[in-house]
């Protein structure tokens, strides 16, 4: 194959470190001038551009942005493709709300022409709010991981993503059985997991969905193949904690049932988190698992705040999740706009450094894939974004009284949406333009 190398020059911005383990200065590099040098899907080099630039070839192709600022792209620790069609529904908190909506919206992906037409919709959602990775919740059909699947690698795009496993306290035409779960869940496994860029996620829905058989099952399968990913959701909403104590009385609390079942882990990820306590969140560090912070979700839905200063101080994995359709929007542009809202309701802070953490480098993390994407360091995919200064008259207007780099970010994470990104690149190839 041929080499093919391009370069790219823009302000240029990224994570090293989480700034609460090293502080905020050493936690990101920023180049006013910065080229970011591309080779066959890889990043090759980045720094300044007029140290760069005297050392490339005179015929390399170089993109110049003016009022931009590259990125990494950004990652979705926590989404489902199924509720992509009821996203902003009226009036209930998580139980009622699975019920009255989600349901009967997911069954619809017993069909595969509904699940590819959806997949194309969610994965073109994605590109256009710049999240060039997310891990993705199915229906409990494996039609709709095939689906997206298929989707996803003709782009070369990472992904993630599970068939849901649903055995119970759920209506008669969306729940499978412990078997059939293990069967399908397995199947899509040997089709799908290792494939280009894609990854396969064993995905219990939560607790209360599934048997102890099932959930058995979920873990023996994490046995069985050893870099497989787990997701599921957890202490999301108080009603629900109460469920799972009554349906599992014999175990220490909701952390307890999935740790029983052999399902936290390195590449383990449970959703939302709010009403986790202490002790939990030290076990999920301990056992390298992530949780997803869903502060869309959790403020549409009435869950409550995530305490990520808690979370900090364990030093616990955490990712930022929009929970597409609990969440009211894919970007995360967006979602950082209200989770720094959350936290400022706890009387903490958010810095816009922590927040591009957050959204980027931490969520690598959390999927064990900071060697990979998060970051534009040389060798790492070349997954990244172009944010566009002039995106909108208001944006426009306020950035040209930014002083600083700090509030630069902090405006386009509060006034940025998808209209702030100009392109996105998975693989070192365009896969979105405004």
């Amino acid at each position: 194959m041929p080499l093919t190398r391009k370069a790219y020059r823009a302000a240029i911005l990224h994570s090293l470190a989480d700034p609460a383990e090293v502080g905020i200065e050493a936690s990101y590099e920023y180049f006013e001038d910065g080229l970011l040098v591309i080779e066959n899907g890889r990043i090759s080099a980045l720094g300044h551009a007029g140290d760069l630039l005297p050392r490339l070839p005179a015929d390399i192709d170089i993109t110049h942005y003016q009022d931009a600022l590259i990125t990494p792209g950004l990652i979705d620790t926590h989404i489902h493709l199924p509720q992509t069609g009821m996203v902003g529904a009226y009036g209930e908190q998580l139980l009622d709300w699975l019920n009255t909506y989600t349901f009967p919206c997911e069954s619809q992906f017993a069909d595969k022409a509904h699940a590819e037409e959806v997949a194309d919709v969610f994965i073109k959602e994605l590109l256009r709010n710049g999240t060039t990775t997310a891990l993705v919740f199915g229906s409990v059909h494996p039609q709709s991981v095939n689906a997206f699947f298929e989707a996803a690698e003709k782009l070369d795009l990472r992904m993630i993503a599970g068939k849901v496993m649903m055995d119970r306290n759920a209506p008669d035409y969306l729940t499978d059985t412990a078997e059939s779960s293990y069967q399908q869940s397995k199947a899509l496994i040997e089709r799908w997991h290792g494939k280009g860029r894609l990854h396969y996620a064993v995905t219990p829905r939560f607790a209360p969905t599934s048997t102890p058989e099932q959930l058995a099952l979920a873990g023996q399968l994490l046995g069985e193949y050893p870099d497989l990913y787990m997701q599921t959701h957890i202490s999301e909403n108080k009603q629900e904690i109460e469920w799972v104590k009554a349906l599992f009385p014999e175990r220490d609390g909701y952390l307890d049932v999935y740790d029983h079942y052999k399902l936290l882990g390195e590449r383990s990820v449970f959703a939302h988190g709010v009403h986790l306590c202490d002790e939990e969140c030290a076990r999920l560090a301990e056992t390298g698992s992530a949780v997803a912070f869903c502060p869309t979700s959790n403020l549409f839905l009435g869950s409550g705040l995530f305490n990520l200063p808690m979370a900090e101080k364990h030093k616990l994995n955490v990712g930022l999740g929009t929970d597409i359709g609990g969440g009211t929007s894919f970007s995360l542009l967006q979602t950082l706009n209200e989770a720094y809202k959350v936290m400022q309701l706890q009387g903490a802070r958010l810095s816009p450094f922590k927040s591009l953490y957050l959204a980027t480098l931490g969520g690598a993390r959390a999927l064990r894939l900071e060697d990979r994407i998060g970051t534009l360091q040389p060798g790492t995919d070349a997954d990244f974004i172009v944010l566009d200064y002039n995106a909108t008259p208001l944006l426009s207007y306020r950035l040209k009284q930014a002083n600083n780099i700090a509030e630069t970010l902090f405006v386009l994470m509060t006034l940025g949406d998808d209209r702030t990104v100009l392109q996105t690149y998975a693989a070192g190839n365009r896969v979105h333009q405004r």
